[in-house]
């Protein structure tokens, strides 16, 4: 057998390794199981934003079924299984499902940034044949990418720990084919999706601490809200980011110290590439607790009556008051602030049912 296939740990880590990705695998099934049948009952009502959400959960128990088997039985048979071909099949499908994962994310944040932010985008509805074209998009990208190293721009190889294929970033010095490569994928689809992740879901938790800090009134709770769905944005991003980030930086590492790589031990390796493979769970769990948070009848009536008008609250008079000083010259109603991000992060609550989930992505 080849060396480079052969597994750098102890019996004893392999074996954990392998019931660690048992459980893993299991749960990320199941949840992202749970969120795909939930969408296809409600299909017909899904939002165009929830798609996207769809999309995630579609990556997900992807990569949990077509990779985490082989790694599993690899991790106990204390050697890879396969060879260059079973390398090549694992290092592909781990390319289109993190490609499509980390632009997913990215294109979520960037919607709901858009919609919420100024003219004309301010307040626009996203349509599900466009988020619809946008995901096919997102996964021809992916499907490109992966495909490169197939047809000689860089390469897939197997990780230091022998138990695991990827892209071959201990190549990064050997040629300038394997380095224009390993830059461009860094560049495009790390670097450019991460900030992007990063400024629309701090501009979007930015914007409703200052939609929320207009509204005077106390009555609806609004600082709750305001929390709760900052915080599934944080969740969101932060949970892909942090998985993945000790990954990124071990890769990077391996890339310009590839003369040194004997230096690190085989277990410090693994420990990235475990802890990335929970990005997976997450998801389904932060979408079922923003549907909890947001799924009260209580809540989501104070959310409407918010988001539809905040004057509702207020005595009819008052109210239409309120409505008469809205009206521009031309007798046009112009929204607030504080429901121009409502609608842009919710969807519009006069479209949305009582049984309809509320994901945030």
């Amino acid at each position: 057998m080849d060396d480079r296939y052969t597994s750098k740990l102890s019996p004893t880590v392999d074996f954990w390794a392998g019931i660690y990705l048992l459980i893993i695998a299991f749960f990320s099934i199941l949840g992202n199981a749970a969120v795909l049948l939930s969408a296809t009952r409600r299909f017909d009502s899904l939002s165009a934003p929830e798609l996207l959400t769809v999309n995630l959960a579609i990556t997900d128990i992807g990569m949990a079924l077509s990779m985490y088997p082989l790694s599993i039985a690899s991790a106990f048979n204390h050697a890879w299984i396969g060879g260059d071909t079973s390398c090549l099949y694992y290092g592909l499908m781990g390319m289109i499902f993190s490609i499509t994962s980390i632009t997913t994310l990215a294109v979520m944040g960037l919607a709901r940034y858009l919609v919420t932010g100024s003219p004309p985008m301010k307040g626009m509805k996203l349509q599900r044949r466009t988020i619809g074209l946008v995901i096919g998009v997102i996964w021809l990208y992916a499907g490109l990418w992966s495909l490169f190293p197939l047809v000689g721009w860089g390469s897939y190889g197997p990780e230091p720990f022998g138990l695991a294929c990827s892209v071959d970033w201990t190549g990064y010095w050997e040629s300038l084919n394997h380095s224009t490569f390993i830059m461009s994928l860094s560049i495009l689809c790390t670097f450019l999706p991460c900030l992007t992740i990063l400024f629309t879901y701090f501009g979007i938790a930015w914007k409703l601490h200052r939609a929320y800090q207009s509204v005077q009134s106390n009555d609806f709770q609004y600082g709750n809200i305001e929390k709760k769905i900052t915080l599934m944005a944080v969740m969101i991003s932060s949970g892909f980011l942090i998985a993945w980030t000790p990954y990124v930086a071990v890769s990077f590492w391996s890339m310009f110290h590839s003369q040194e790589q004997g230096r690190m031990a085989p277990f410090v390796t693994l420990l990235p590439c475990l802890f990335a493979k929970s990005s997976t769970v997450y998801n389904p769990f932060i979408y079922f607790l923003f549907q909890r948070c947001s799924g009260h009848k209580p809540l989501r009536l104070r959310r409407r009556i918010f988001c539809c008008s905040h004057g509702a609250g207020l005595p009819p008079a008052r109210a239409k008051l309120d409505r008469n000083m809205a009206k521009g010259s031309g007798g046009k109603v112009f929204r607030g602030a504080a429901e121009d991000v409502c609608v842009g992060l919710v969807g519009d609550p006069a479209l949305r049912s009582d049984g309809e989930m509320t994901a945030l992505g």
